[in-house]
């Protein structure tokens, strides 16, 4: 297996944690587009919570603004170079309660359809020949362009829900190759460590 490639929280603010590859291998459960090791982080407000559940978000989809962390900054975890910058993708309503067992119904043909369809609009940074890929970004947020240098801390964009996304969050994965089709995942850490699941992240400044 590759060495683990260590990197900052994305964010400032508070988050919560999904799909953790501390709790289990592979953390989406699926080795496909080299998602093995992918951590997703999901916006949260000061209590930690996302849009409150009512009875209509349990019965038919929401507009992506009703959720806190809609539009939030996104940052580079790490120094390197834009490969790739993709800003072209709408952000859908997010789907909780029964539209998402309907919107998973839909999620082979959005694999199907290739990376566009599952990254959304996405930024692909490239450091010692691994590539960070930032995925589910809002539409019309991205800030940098191909062969762009940046440094941790950097804005790449603004959370969205473009893609294969039920609610807006950041898709984080690490790889080893431009193609994700062919590509390895490379396992990741954060200042040393991985969160579980569950876990509210802090980072109320870029390291």
């Amino acid at each position: 297996m590759a060495e683990p490639i260590d990197l900052a929280y994305p964010f400032t603010g508070r988050w919560r944690v999904r799909n953790s590859p501390a709790n289990r291998v592979p953390s989406h459960g699926t080795a496909s587009f080299a998602s093995s090791h992918a951590i997703d982080f999901v916006p949260v407000d000061a209590g930690g919570r996302t849009a409150p559940i009512t009875f209509d978000s349990l019965v038919r989809p929401e507009p992506p603004e009703r959720f806190p962390g809609f539009g939030r900054p996104v940052l580079a975890p790490v120094a390197g170079v834009v490969v790739a910058a993709h800003d072209a993708e709408s952000d859908h309503p997010a789907h909780r309660g029964l539209p998402s067992v309907r919107y998973a119904l839909t999620q082979r043909r959005r694999a199907a359809a290739g990376w566009v369809a599952l990254a959304g609009n996405h930024v692909l940074v490239e450091t010692r020949g691994v590539l960070i890929a930032l995925c589910h970004l809002r539409r019309g947020s991205v800030t940098v362009r191909r062969g762009q240098r940046v440094h941790v801390g950097d804005a790449l964009g603004r959370c969205g829900n473009s893609g294969n996304s039920t609610e807006p969050h950041v898709h984080l994965q690490a790889v080893d190759d431009r193609d994700i089709r062919r590509a390895t995942a490379v396992p990741l850490t954060f200042h040393g460590h991985l969160p579980r699941d569950g876990e509210i992240v802090t980072a109320d400044a870029p390291h």
